[in-house]
């Protein structure tokens, strides 16, 4: 009877044991699955690596009718990375692989980034008023308006300046006349390009260098992108090809590091892609953000209740442009998308309905 006793005590250890390896081994096999290393194309050359969809298991049916639709809808190339590697590369209406493409405002989120590289190199910090950076004499505010703007109301869309929306020349004017109060800093939310054109300004007056050769050394040359700024009536406006475009998207996958190197830091990143003011839920530093409770659009001062892009995934961050410029940063996934082209629709400046018609058509492929 006690040796009964004994055998059932050391089978019930073994098989507690061999349960107990068992979910481990399980649960190792998960962390190996979701923590799938990056990878990133050489810097130097044009080669990258690639999958297929149907090593993914993605629906090729789906695909087709995805293609039918950016094409039907003006666009000019199309990329999705997973892994950082290329699974979808289309391009329509005679653009190709080495064609430029302007990036309207999507080039907002690469000026957030080189502000965030200036602060790390202590160059500027962002708490700071702007009057330390431009001088004091940027804005027809009286001292004591100018001096309660600090370069983080640039970043977030909340100088209070007055914005001037349906008068682009005006919108998009960076003279010290141009620049009006409106209200007092961060209790506005509005979607102003001189506001935000002047933090160029502010890496220009204080780096030491222009921002166009501070953008190139500091990003452009250490992620291998090919692209470059060209002043259009008086703006900086940044063009590059698609798959520079995806260059940009996955640097941000992998949080402002590219392979092992870092480019900017992940304080700030992690800053940049999270809600940076109670006024819209929805926007980081000039980064637009999914899955938050409430959004507001340039323009109208209004807020819309539910997500940015309810068909799109929930932790998706966005450069956004003119004319449906986008690049979406899936960290969930791991997947970067890229659309360029002509607008799809009725032009707007930045999130559009396109943007839930087109996650539509993605998820019936990847899904």
């Amino acid at each position: 009877m006690k040796h009964d006793k004994v055998w059932l005590i050391l089978f019930s250890i073994l098989l507690m044991y061999s349960c107990s390896t068992s979910s481990d081994d399980s649960n190792d096999n998960l962390v190996i699955e979701e923590e799938i290393e990056l990878y990133f194309p050489p810097i130097s050359a044009t080669a990258w690596e690639s999958s297929t969809p149907s090593d993914l298991g993605w629906n090729e049916t789906a695909l087709i009718d995805l293609y039918n639709y950016l094409d039907e809808k003006n666009s000019k190339g199309f990329i999705i990375l997973k892994n950082g590697k290329i699974v979808v590369e289309k391009y329509f209406n005679d653009h190709n692989q080495n064609a430029d493409w302007t990036w309207f405002s999507a080039a907002k989120s690469l000026t957030a980034t080189a502000i965030g590289i200036a602060q790390d190199e202590s160059i500027i910090n962002i708490n700071n008023k702007t009057s330390d950076y431009l001088g004091s004499n940027w804005s027809s505010l009286t001292q004591e308006q100018q001096d309660a703007i600090t370069v983080k109301h640039h970043l977030t869309m909340t100088t209070g300046l007055e914005d001037n929306i349906e008068s682009p020349l005006i919108w998009a004017c960076t003279l010290p006349n141009c620049f009006t109060f409106n209200s007092i800093p961060n209790t506005r939310w509005s979607y102003h390009q001189g506001a935000f054109t002047v933090l160029q300004d502010m890496i220009t007056q204080n780096s030491g260098v222009d921002f166009k050769t501070y953008f190139e050394t500091k990003i452009l040359d250490k992620v291998g992108m090919a692209g470059s700024w060209n002043n259009i009536l008086s703006l900086n406006v940044f063009s590059s090809n698609t798959r520079s475009m995806a260059r940009f998207g996955l640097l941000m996958l992998n949080k402002g590091t590219w392979d092992e190197t870092e480019i900017v830091s992940k304080n700030y990143f992690n800053e940049m892609t999270n809600t940076s003011q109670n006024l819209n839920k929805s926007y980081g530093y000039l980064w637009w953000l999914n899955g938050k409770e409430s959004f507001m659009t340039p323009g109208p001062q209004q807020t819309f209740q539910g997500s940015l892009v309810p068909n799109a995934p929930s932790d998706m961050i966005a450069a956004l442009g003119a004319n449906d410029q986008k690049i979406y940063v899936i960290p969930s996934q791991k997947l970067v998308v890229i659309r360029c082209g002509e607008s799809a629709g009725v032009e707007q400046l930045a999130n559009s309905s396109f943007d839930n018609d087109l996650w539509e058509k993605i998820n019936a492929v990847i899904n």
